[in-house]
């Protein structure tokens, strides 16, 4: 599911930041883009589970799906990587397009080979924030109908699906001691998850910021 939601967010999320940054009009339209974006980040979790079931499981009929989830989930955290990705890529100084330009680099060159590599370790912290809120929601996949319980692993885009923060809620209300076990290895499993992709993010900043 995350990694689903990542490969739908994060290329559609940069994209849209260097289009209202670079190519946009700075128009009431733009503004207004702005403005929505900005609202779409404040937005209760629970609002896009409703958005995912009427269009994505509705309209386009993909249903219950991993599919469904993860292009919900992935409205969920875009406006953030669009937020942080804009703000790194307004940081750059004007100067480094000045030269890049007075070389005769195309503006697409500029934004690949100087700008982009200059606010990617600011754009990494947006995207680990995004991320990390994706892994511990739950609300938006409930209302689309993400299973409580699960015996099977999905094969395929189509299959049912569930996650590990709804199983572990499903296993804490269970009487039986063994699935208070279970819901203690998964809260383990789900934080070295989390750590570990922190800290991969992390280790790619640093590097990019050298």
């Amino acid at each position: 599911m995350v990694l689903l939601t990542i490969s739908f967010a994060i290329p559609i999320g940069i994209g849209a930041a260097i289009y209202l940054e670079e190519y946009g009009r700075k128009n009431w339209v733009g503004r207004l883009i702005e403005i929505n974006i900005a609202n779409l980040a404040g937005v209760p979790s629970i609002v896009y589970g409703l958005l995912g079931l009427g269009l994505f499981v509705r309209f386009f009929s993909l249903d219950r799906s991993l599919i469904a989830g993860a292009l919900t989930m992935s409205l969920l955290i875009m406006p953030v990587i669009v937020i942080a990705t804009r703000e790194a890529i307004k940081a750059v100084p004007n100067g480094i397009r000045e030269a890049s330009y007075a070389v005769g680099a195309t503006k697409w060159q500029t934004i690949w080979y100087h700008l982009l590599p200059i606010s990617f370790p600011s754009i990494l912290t947006g995207i680990i924030l995004a991320v990390s809120r994706a892994i511990g929601e739950t609300a938006p996949l409930i209302t689309i109908g993400a299973l409580t319980y699960v015996t099977f692993l999905p094969d395929k885009l189509q299959s049912p699906f569930t996650i590990l923060p709804i199983q572990i809620y499903n296993w804490v209300s269970r009487p039986q001691t063994a699935f208070h076990t279970d819901a203690a290895a998964g809260i383990i499993v789900l934080l070295v998850f989390t750590l570990l992709l922190n800290s991969v993010a992390i280790i790619l900043r640093n590097r990019f910021s050298k």
